[in-house]
């Protein structure tokens, strides 16, 4: 019986050694890649600046006021206006002069913009901290005092807890929510040990801008933060007061708020990370949901430009 011919390791019929083929194989996909790794090099990262710094703009002229609360006063500015209103609820680590990227382009498009201070925060007083007083209830008085018939309520991070609060216990005066990398005050315990997971508990004791602007913020906008920061150490001037909501927040309380929402959160953020907004948002179903790119739980300020596009583009289709 005749015998195919025997060859010898990695000899081809043509002549050619498999293992020769494949190295050629290899050089030109190494080529290739080399060739996009330079690209990518050249079009990513040397022509492109580290960050695109937004200076902040000229603000529009508002007039400065303080309402009487329970205990105390809340300070506000106001642009004024027969325009719809817009209220803005500032976070934790900020205060009503921490909308400078918001209040100019809301006003020069007809809006009445309007921001206040909690209690404890730069120009309210701090009253009795043994009685903190009821967040939504103060957002009343100024709401009552200022004559406004509705309002749509803007609100980051611990400004969401009141918000919603608010739209829950005096919805006739809100005509939209949009709440911005909140934690939304949710007690469920599903929800309680989802962010016992995202947080170790020294994280409360790190630096305010780590905790809340994105790396690549902190990397590439030096000015911006500094700024930040200034904001963040002017806004508490004596004691941080935490106001009280009028109930435990839910999921299925806020199931049953009906306003136009908008839900927002930065891809960096160390509160509210992507997956957690979309949790959020299986519970508002009607909510629009946007997550910015290299931001952290400071999204309209880190991104000013891009926030402010969704923002306007939100109002906008509100009657």
């Amino acid at each position: 019986m005749d015998q195919a011919p025997v060859r010898a390791v990695g000899e081809s019929i043509g002549g050619e050694s498999a293992h020769a083929r494949s190295q050629v194989r290899q050089n030109r996909r190494t080529r290739i890649e080399q060739q996009a790794g330079d690209r990518m090099t050249t079009d990513n990262l040397t022509v492109a600046p580290i960050w695109h710094p937004v200076a902040i703009p000229a603000q529009a002229p508002a007039r400065e006021g303080t309402v009487p609360v329970p205990g105390c006063h809340l300070g506000y500015w106001d642009t004024g206006g027969a325009g719809p209103v817009v209220i803005l609820l500032h976070a934790g680590t900020q205060s009503a002069a921490g909308w400078v990227y918001q209040q100019p382009v809301l006003a020069n498009a007809g809006y009445r913009v309007i921001g206040y201070s909690r209690r404890g925060y730069l120009g309210s007083g701090a009253g009795d901290p043994a009685d903190p007083g009821v967040a939504s209830a103060d957002l009343h008085h100024l709401v009552e005092h200022l004559g406004i018939g509705s309002a749509h309520l803007v609100a980051a991070a611990q400004g969401g807890f009141f918000a919603l609060d608010y739209a829950l216990h005096y919805p006739e005066k809100v005509r939209s929510l949009a709440i911005v990398s909140s934690l939304m005050g949710v007690t469920d315990p599903d929800y309680v040990a989802v962010n016992e997971r995202l947080r170790p508990p020294f994280f409360a004791s790190l630096p305010h801008d780590f905790q809340e602007l994105s790396p690549s913020y902190r990397a590439g906008n030096p000015q911006g933060l500094a700024a930040w920061r200034a904001l963040d150490e002017q806004a508490i001037p004596v004691r941080r007061i935490t106001p009280r909501v009028r109930q435990p927040l839910t999921w299925a309380l806020l199931e049953t708020i009906r306003h136009p929402t908008l839900l927002l959160t930065g891809d960096s953020d160390l509160y509210t990370p992507p997956a957690l907004l979309r949790m959020q948002a299986q519970h508002m179903p009607h909510a629009q949901v946007h997550i910015l790119p290299e931001a952290g739980h400071s999204p309209y300020w880190e991104q000013p430009t891009a926030f402010n596009d969704i923002l306007m583009a939100f109002l906008k289709n509100i009657t």
